[in-house]
């Protein structure tokens, strides 16, 4: 039977801060959590639930979701007994021992404070989609050449930080720049947990930079639009009747062999009520670039109906952190001064070298962190 939370409050010690229990109700919640793991150990070890595939496989699934945040709580609990056991020394008679309980009571507490901060971040609630790929789309803003340029900079940036995460990327549809990069790119992007890494970037990415065709050295401002949508396999919240679509076939563009040209195998689908156009040109088969339009159709459909819901919500938050929201400026690259901030958060870093090189990460864990913050603030956790 674990010890009371009011009874392991340890007395101050030294002028530092008392460890501060778990919240009533987050200890609740994670001794819910912790009784049903071990109703679920059990069910999986019955004859009935092993023969039914389907349910074994779904309360396996749910065990194994369950297991970082049980085995952390286990943790904690280990750490309350350690701290009430070091408490119990702390008035002995033999000053020696005191001065070991009070050291360890200010260890113990250490510990405690950053377990029990993980133990937040492990119940916030997850984000199926995460998991997802994503249609990653680039498309040049203000700027003219030199939006195209940066749109090919966003490309390679990207690019990069994929294949260091050992993901795929896959070119869908593009339409180059007159001097260079692109007007607009599609691009697929598989792997482990893309959607949770990327999420971060859809948004305007303002550059500032002196162009090469510039021949007084003036700064130029141009801007891209990054959309990074989730590729979920079965959308059933999005339907799409027959006669709302128009199909176009054309021959594909780019790098193709002795294939490009020579058929009419790319696709575009007009979605009529909205005007959503989607492109794609990267399969042989006319039939498969339809099936992978209609997905990225269909995903974009999506991410316009939870963009329309979002806008109707009377609060937001104060961050737009994950949101997709699209309509402000999120990211400025100054060139000149080697600097890179995200305005989201206020973070201005000076390794701009870096950041295009792929080394993204700098900015999207403060991302991260920035939202589950908010997580637990809507939780009344924080």
């Amino acid at each position: 039977m674990a010890t009371s939370a009011k009874a392991l409050e340890p007395r101050a010690t030294r002028g530092r801060e008392t460890t501060p229990a778990l919240a009533d109700s987050l200890r609740r919640k994670l001794e819910e959590l912790d009784e049903r793991q071990e109703e679920l150990a059990h069910l999986l070890g019955e004859a009935e639930v092993v023969n039914d595939r389907q349910r074994f496989a779904a309360l396996s699934r749910e065990f194994s979701e369950r297991t970082p945040v049980v085995q952390a709580f286990a943790a904690y609990r280990r750490l309350e007994e350690d701290l009430a056991e070091a408490q119990s020394l702390a008035d002995d008679p033999d000053e020696e021992l005191r001065q070991l309980a009070r050291d360890d009571m200010v260890e113990i507490g250490d510990k405690m404070r950053v377990s029990a901060a993980e133990l937040k971040t492990l119940l916030i609630p997850k984000d199926e989609r995460d998991d997802s790929n994503v249609f990653l789309e680039i498309r040049a803003g203000t700027g003219g050449d030199e939006a195209a340029l940066f749109a090919g900079d966003l490309y390679r940036m990207y690019a990069r930080y994929a294949d260091a995460r050992g993901w795929r990327l896959r070119p869908l549809a593009e339409s180059a720049g007159e001097q260079g990069g692109f007007r607009e790119v599609v691009l697929g992007v598989e792997g482990q947990a893309v959607y949770g890494s990327l999420r971060y970037e859809s948004g305007i990415h303002r550059v500032q930079r002196v162009p090469e065709t510039e021949a007084k050295g003036r700064i130029h401002t141009s801007a891209c639009t990054v959309a990074v949508l989730p590729d979920i396999d079965e959308v059933t919240e999005v339907e799409i009747a027959r006669d709302e679509l128009r199909v176009d076939t054309f021959r594909a563009s780019g790098a193709g062999g002795q294939h490009v040209n020579k058929t009419d195998s790319a696709v575009r689908l007009t979605h009529l009520p909205t005007g959503i156009v989607v492109e794609c040109q990267d399969e042989r088969s006319q039939l498969k670039n339809r099936a992978r339009a209609m997905q990225l159709l269909r995903a974009r459909l999506l991410d316009a109906a939870q963009e329309k819901q979002k806008s109707e919500q009377a609060a937001e938050r104060r961050t737009q952190v994950g949101s997709g929201d699209r309509s402000e400026k999120i990211r400025t690259y100054n060139f000149p001064q080697g600097r890179v901030t995200d305005h989201r958060i206020n973070l201005t870093l000076h390794s701009l070298t870096d950041v295009m090189s792929g080394e993204l990460d700098q900015l999207i864990q403060p991302l991260r962190q920035e939202r589950q913050a908010d997580a637990l603030r809507a939780m009344g956790e924080a």
